[in-house]
């Protein structure tokens, strides 16, 4: 039986959570490709992504490329002599790198594919109110999450978890699973499913300013989809609007209270300790929000140094 020499890519504290468990199974981890270096922040200081965090940490090979068909990045690749590599949100690769290892290349999606396809599906299956959700693994090929898939594994999401909660869990998940697929690698035992394409798959569409602001006019249960969905990044957000001010102003966590009332859609009621927003059928009492310049705080702690009018909304 062959040894597994694998290069591993990846980027955030997900795939970081897969990597560690790789090595503590013992599989040859021969380098680690993971983003180039950017400045954050206000003080746009240089930010090494997780993943080159554990590497550095672990004394591991690590390339950084900023072009993939980079000759000089293809040849450091190839002198790895890796007979597998592993993607865990990383990026598009091109086919002169997937195509490189004998044994292949698979990624790690946090989907139960071919559903939610693309960037973010930890934060779109809870925003589209799905019961369940997953990990597949597959073997990459030239489009993007649609290769013959290896292994799947699903759980179900929590009435109130939210993107942070689903992540951790979707990556012990994903843990098991890549080394499922390793020992079926290693065996020679791998059977694939092709993918099958239809007009009901749902789209894991890059989060952006736009689709994550609250559109008040939507059902309770949709507004605390996305509540929970974007919560604790990037998060939800929506204007607040008191005697001609306005804040843009993150939510991170509500409940729904469903009840009758008179009020108009984004009218705030507000009492010493609670904010809830009118919604067509109830409420949404907010729990746990962020103001512009101030920290994260609870809706008790926010209310002890503002108050709100009879005419303040959100929109």
């Amino acid at each position: 039986m062959e040894k597994l020499r694998i290069v591993f890519m990846g980027t955030p504290e997900f795939a970081v959570g897969i990597l560690q468990t790789i090595i503590k199974n013992n599989y040859e981890v021969v380098g680690v490709i993971t983003a180039a270096d950017k400045p954050a922040g206000r003080g746009q200081k240089i930010k090494y992504s997780a993943v080159k965090e554990f590497a550095l940490a672990n004394n591991l090979t690590l390339l950084q490329p900023t072009n993939l068909k980079d000759e000089t990045f293809l040849s450091e690749l190839k002198s790895l002599n890796a007979n597998l590599q592993i993607v865990v949100a990383f990026r598009m690769l091109p086919k002169v790198v997937w195509e490189m290892p004998s044994r292949g290349t698979f990624n790690l999606h946090a989907s139960l594919l071919p559903n939610y396809r693309g960037a973010a599906p930890i934060n779109w299956a809870i925003i589209n109110g799905e019961p369940k959700t997953g990990v597949t693994t597959f073997f990459i090929d030239d489009k993007i999450d649609t290769g013959a898939m290896i292994l799947s594994s699903e759980i179900e999401i929590g009435e109130t978890e939210n993107a942070g909660e689903l992540h951790n869990r979707l990556m012990d998940l994903g843990s098991t699973t890549v080394i499922e697929t390793l020992e079926m690698i290693e065996k020679g035992n791998v059977t694939t499913i092709i993918q099958k394409d239809d007009a009901d798959i749902k789209t894991a569409y890059k989060l952006n300013k736009e689709n994550c602001k609250i559109d008040w006019t939507k059902s309770a249960s949709e507004i605390n989809n996305l509540i929970r969905g974007l919560s604790p990044y990037p998060a939800a957000w929506c204007f607040f609007g008191d005697k001609n001010e306005e804040w843009n102003v993150k939510i991170y966590d509500a409940k729904v209270i469903s009840e009758d009332h008179s009020y108009s859609i984004g009218h705030l009621v507000c009492t010493k300790k609670e904010i809830k927003i009118a919604v067509a059928n109830g409420f949404i009492q907010v729990l746990n929000l962020q103001f512009p310049g101030k920290k994260r705080m609870t809706t008790a702690e926010l209310l002890n140094g503002i108050s709100f009018t009879e005419n303040s909304k959100v929109y």
